[in-house]
């Protein structure tokens, strides 16, 4: 596992937090949908670089 996806691995869960606390804190729904593909894009590249897709 490279330092790269390490970092996209662990923004992707940072924002995942992020979701779940925004939408509890009742913000709008445009934005905590906005965090959670973020989060999922994140999340993806992350496991893809793993898999040595991109390399």
């Amino acid at each position: 596992m490279t330092g790269l996806s390490t970092i996209l691995i662990a923004a992707g869960v940072f924002l995942g937090a992020g979701v779940y606390s925004f939408a509890k804190q009742g913000m709008p729904r445009g934005v905590v949908v906005l965090l959670a593909l973020a989060s999922a894009m994140c999340l993806v590249a992350g496991v893809l670089r793993i898999q040595g897709i991109w390399d």
